[in-house]
Protein backbone atom coordinates (compact mmCIF):
# COMPACT_ATOMS: atom_id res chain seq x y z
CA UNK A 1 0.00 0.00 0.00
CA UNK A 2 2.50 2.73 0.93
CA UNK A 3 4.57 1.57 -1.98
CA UNK A 4 1.28 2.68 -4.45
CA UNK A 5 1.24 5.62 -2.49
CA UNK A 6 4.57 6.67 -3.41
CA UNK A 7 4.35 5.50 -6.74
CA UNK A 8 1.17 8.17 -6.83
CA UNK A 9 3.33 10.67 -5.17
CA UNK A 10 5.93 10.11 -8.17
CA UNK A 11 3.60 10.61 -10.39
CA UNK A 12 1.87 13.43 -9.15
CA UNK A 13 5.11 15.41 -8.77
CA UNK A 14 5.99 14.38 -11.91
CA UNK A 15 3.11 15.93 -13.68
CA UNK A 16 3.31 19.42 -11.52
CA UNK A 17 7.05 19.49 -12.15
CA UNK A 18 6.79 18.35 -16.41
CA UNK A 19 3.01 20.87 -16.74
CA UNK A 20 4.51 23.92 -14.35
CA UNK A 21 8.14 24.18 -15.53
CA UNK A 22 7.76 23.06 -18.88
CA UNK A 23 5.45 25.78 -19.21
CA UNK A 24 7.93 28.31 -18.09
CA UNK A 25 10.66 26.86 -19.53
CA UNK A 26 9.01 26.20 -23.24
CA UNK A 27 5.66 28.78 -23.85
CA UNK A 28 6.75 30.98 -20.95
CA UNK A 29 7.36 33.95 -23.77
CA UNK A 30 4.08 33.05 -25.12
CA UNK A 31 1.82 32.65 -22.30
CA UNK A 32 3.42 34.92 -19.31
CA UNK A 33 3.11 34.74 -16.48
CA UNK A 34 -0.40 34.18 -16.04
CA UNK A 35 -0.31 30.81 -18.23
CA UNK A 36 2.29 29.73 -16.29
CA UNK A 37 0.83 29.96 -12.80
CA UNK A 38 -2.47 28.23 -14.31
CA UNK A 39 -0.34 25.41 -15.52
CA UNK A 40 1.10 24.89 -12.30
CA UNK A 41 -2.55 25.60 -10.84
CA UNK A 42 -4.22 23.19 -13.51
CA UNK A 43 -1.25 20.29 -13.07
CA UNK A 44 -2.38 20.32 -9.17
CA UNK A 45 -5.91 20.36 -9.60
CA UNK A 46 -6.07 17.10 -12.21
CA UNK A 47 -3.61 15.36 -10.36
CA UNK A 48 -6.36 15.66 -6.83
CA UNK A 49 -8.53 14.04 -8.44
CA UNK A 50 -6.08 11.47 -10.34
CA UNK A 51 -3.38 10.75 -7.80
CA UNK A 52 -5.50 12.16 -4.43
CA UNK A 53 -7.61 8.75 -4.16
CA UNK A 54 -4.35 7.02 -3.67
CA UNK A 55 -2.10 9.09 -2.05
CA UNK A 56 -4.22 12.76 -0.75
CA UNK A 57 -2.31 14.22 -3.44
CA UNK A 58 0.56 15.57 -1.56
CA UNK A 59 3.14 16.23 -4.19
CA UNK A 60 5.02 18.34 -2.10
CA UNK A 61 7.18 17.78 0.72
CA UNK A 62 5.82 20.41 2.49
CA UNK A 63 2.56 19.95 2.51
CA UNK A 64 3.36 16.63 3.78
CA UNK A 65 5.77 17.92 6.71
CA UNK A 66 2.48 20.13 6.99
CA UNK A 67 0.59 17.07 7.09
CA UNK A 68 3.18 15.45 9.28
CA UNK A 69 2.43 17.93 12.26
CA UNK A 70 -0.88 17.99 12.14
CA UNK A 71 -0.68 14.21 12.58
CA UNK A 72 -2.44 13.23 9.45
CA UNK A 73 0.48 11.14 8.07
CA UNK A 74 2.94 9.65 10.39
CA UNK A 75 6.73 10.01 9.53
CA UNK A 76 7.45 6.22 8.54
CA UNK A 77 4.39 7.17 6.27
CA UNK A 78 5.95 10.43 5.45
CA UNK A 79 9.85 9.39 4.17
CA UNK A 80 9.40 7.45 1.41
CA UNK A 81 6.86 10.58 0.30
CA UNK A 82 9.53 12.57 0.31
CA UNK A 83 11.74 10.42 -1.39
CA UNK A 84 8.94 9.52 -4.45
CA UNK A 85 8.04 13.37 -4.38
CA UNK A 86 12.15 13.99 -4.89
CA UNK A 87 12.48 11.54 -7.81
CA UNK A 88 9.26 12.48 -9.77
CA UNK A 89 10.22 16.05 -10.24
CA UNK A 90 14.16 15.40 -10.75
CA UNK A 91 12.92 12.80 -13.61
CA UNK A 92 10.16 15.14 -15.03
CA UNK A 93 13.04 18.00 -15.13
CA UNK A 94 15.60 15.86 -17.21
CA UNK A 95 13.02 14.53 -19.38
CA UNK A 96 11.77 18.50 -19.82
CA UNK A 97 15.62 19.11 -20.41
CA UNK A 98 16.06 16.64 -22.80
CA UNK A 99 13.07 17.88 -25.08
CA UNK A 100 14.28 21.75 -25.60
CA UNK A 101 17.89 20.66 -25.71
CA UNK A 102 16.83 19.56 -28.70
CA UNK A 103 15.06 22.92 -30.38
CA UNK A 104 17.05 25.08 -32.44
CA UNK A 105 19.94 26.53 -30.78
CA UNK A 106 19.98 23.86 -28.32
CA UNK A 107 19.16 24.80 -24.40
CA UNK A 108 21.91 24.98 -21.43
CA UNK A 109 20.23 24.21 -18.06
CA UNK A 110 23.17 26.43 -16.27
CA UNK A 111 22.75 29.40 -17.91
CA UNK A 112 19.14 29.35 -18.60
CA UNK A 113 18.34 28.00 -15.71
CA UNK A 114 15.73 25.18 -16.50
CA UNK A 115 13.24 27.64 -14.25
CA UNK A 116 15.51 27.51 -11.31
CA UNK A 117 14.28 29.41 -7.83
CA UNK A 118 16.46 32.21 -7.42
CA UNK A 119 17.00 35.81 -5.54
CA UNK A 120 19.59 38.75 -6.48
CA UNK A 121 20.91 38.60 -9.47
CA UNK A 122 18.42 35.34 -10.30
CA UNK A 123 15.50 36.88 -9.61
CA UNK A 124 13.17 37.63 -12.29
CA UNK A 125 12.80 40.91 -10.44
CA UNK A 126 15.82 41.50 -8.67
CA UNK A 127 14.60 40.67 -4.94
CA UNK A 128 17.02 39.89 -2.81
CA UNK A 129 17.57 37.33 -0.42
CA UNK A 130 14.75 38.77 2.56
CA UNK A 131 12.39 39.06 -0.04
CA UNK A 132 12.56 35.72 -1.53
CA UNK A 133 12.51 34.36 2.04
CA UNK A 134 9.59 35.99 3.20
CA UNK A 135 8.06 35.84 0.17
CA UNK A 136 8.17 31.54 0.22
CA UNK A 137 7.39 31.37 3.66
CA UNK A 138 3.94 33.80 3.68
CA UNK A 139 3.17 31.60 0.37
CA UNK A 140 4.12 28.06 1.58
CA UNK A 141 1.74 29.06 4.48
CA UNK A 142 -1.41 29.58 1.81
CA UNK A 143 -0.70 26.46 0.09
CA UNK A 144 -0.14 23.94 3.36
CA UNK A 145 -3.47 25.87 4.93
CA UNK A 146 -5.82 25.19 2.45
CA UNK A 147 -4.65 22.13 2.18
CA UNK A 148 -5.60 21.43 5.60
CA UNK A 149 -8.39 23.37 6.21
CA UNK A 150 -9.69 22.16 2.60
CA UNK A 151 -9.07 18.44 3.65
CA UNK A 152 -10.74 18.41 7.26
CA UNK A 153 -13.83 16.55 8.15
CA UNK A 154 -15.88 19.69 8.47
CA UNK A 155 -15.06 20.97 5.17
CA UNK A 156 -16.42 19.11 2.00
CA UNK A 157 -13.65 17.40 0.86
CA UNK A 158 -14.56 16.12 -2.68
CA UNK A 159 -14.02 19.43 -3.88
CA UNK A 160 -10.69 19.58 -2.07
CA UNK A 161 -8.92 20.14 -5.32
CA UNK A 162 -10.47 23.03 -6.65
CA UNK A 163 -9.62 25.38 -3.85
CA UNK A 164 -6.38 23.59 -3.44
CA UNK A 165 -5.24 24.05 -7.39
CA UNK A 166 -6.81 27.41 -7.55
CA UNK A 167 -4.79 29.35 -4.12
CA UNK A 168 -1.55 27.16 -6.14
CA UNK A 169 -2.59 29.67 -8.93
CA UNK A 170 -2.52 33.03 -6.93
CA UNK A 171 0.71 31.92 -5.40
CA UNK A 172 2.25 32.06 -8.43
CA UNK A 173 1.04 35.39 -9.98
CA UNK A 174 2.38 36.95 -6.61
CA UNK A 175 5.77 34.55 -6.30
CA UNK A 176 6.64 34.57 -10.08
CA UNK A 177 8.27 37.86 -10.28
CA UNK A 178 10.17 37.17 -7.07
CA UNK A 179 11.87 34.17 -7.00
CA UNK A 180 9.81 32.20 -9.89
CA UNK A 181 7.91 30.65 -7.23
CA UNK A 182 8.66 27.59 -5.39
CA UNK A 183 6.90 26.57 -2.08
CA UNK A 184 7.97 23.15 -3.08
CA UNK A 185 11.24 21.78 -2.40
CA UNK A 186 10.97 19.40 -4.72
CA UNK A 187 10.00 21.31 -7.53
CA UNK A 188 13.15 23.49 -6.73
CA UNK A 189 15.48 20.72 -6.67
CA UNK A 190 14.60 19.23 -9.62
CA UNK A 191 15.43 22.16 -11.61
CA UNK A 192 18.86 22.84 -9.05
CA UNK A 193 19.89 19.45 -9.99
CA UNK A 194 20.49 20.01 -13.50
CA UNK A 195 21.63 24.04 -13.34
CA UNK A 196 23.58 23.38 -10.96
CA UNK A 197 26.23 26.29 -9.97
CA UNK A 198 23.67 29.09 -8.49
CA UNK A 199 20.64 27.01 -8.45
CA UNK A 200 22.39 24.74 -5.84
CA UNK A 201 23.98 27.46 -3.99
CA UNK A 202 20.92 28.81 -3.44
CA UNK A 203 18.21 25.70 -3.06
CA UNK A 204 19.24 25.84 0.47
CA UNK A 205 16.20 28.89 0.56
CA UNK A 206 13.97 26.82 -1.39
CA UNK A 207 13.67 23.83 0.86
CA UNK A 208 13.72 25.75 4.81
CA UNK A 209 11.56 28.64 3.82
CA UNK A 210 8.72 26.27 2.72
CA UNK A 211 9.30 23.36 5.57
CA UNK A 212 8.91 26.87 7.68
CA UNK A 213 6.07 28.26 6.51
CA UNK A 214 4.52 24.85 6.23
CA UNK A 215 4.91 24.65 9.93
CA UNK A 216 3.16 27.98 10.75
CA UNK A 217 0.28 26.82 8.74
CA UNK A 218 0.19 23.52 10.55
CA UNK A 219 0.03 26.08 13.52
CA UNK A 220 -2.74 28.25 12.72
CA UNK A 221 -4.59 24.97 11.72
CA UNK A 222 -4.44 23.56 14.62
CA UNK A 223 -5.50 27.08 16.69
CA UNK A 224 -8.92 27.36 13.96
CA UNK A 225 -9.62 23.62 13.64
CA UNK A 226 -9.02 22.78 17.13
CA UNK A 227 -11.20 19.63 18.11
CA UNK A 228 -12.25 18.86 14.53
CA UNK A 229 -11.96 15.50 13.13
CA UNK A 230 -9.05 14.10 11.26
CA UNK A 231 -8.62 12.55 8.36
CA UNK A 232 -7.22 9.32 8.31
CA UNK A 233 -3.67 9.35 6.28
CA UNK A 234 -4.80 6.22 3.73
CA UNK A 235 -7.88 8.75 2.46
CA UNK A 236 -7.55 11.16 0.51
CA UNK A 237 -8.18 14.77 -0.36
CA UNK A 238 -10.68 13.66 -3.17
CA UNK A 239 -11.92 10.56 -1.34
CA UNK A 240 -12.27 11.37 1.70
CA UNK A 241 -16.25 11.48 1.98
CA UNK A 242 -16.48 8.91 -0.42
CA UNK A 243 -18.21 5.71 0.91
CA UNK A 244 -16.06 3.36 -0.58
CA UNK A 245 -12.08 2.99 -0.62
CA UNK A 246 -10.09 2.73 -4.03
CA UNK A 247 -9.72 -0.84 -4.75
CA UNK A 248 -6.54 -2.12 -6.29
Amino acid sequence: MLLRRGLAEAVGTFVLVFGGVGTAVIAGEQVGNLGVALAFGLSLLAMAYAVGPISGCHINPAVTFGLLLRRKITLAEAVPYWVAQIIGGVVAAGILLAIVAGRKGGYHAGSEGLGANGFGAHSPGGYPLGSALAAEVVLTAFLVFTVLAATDRIANAAFAGIPIGLVLTLIHLVGIPIDNTSVNPARSIASAVYAGGWALGQLWLFIVAPLVGAALAAALHAALFRGAETIDPAESAVAAELESPVSG
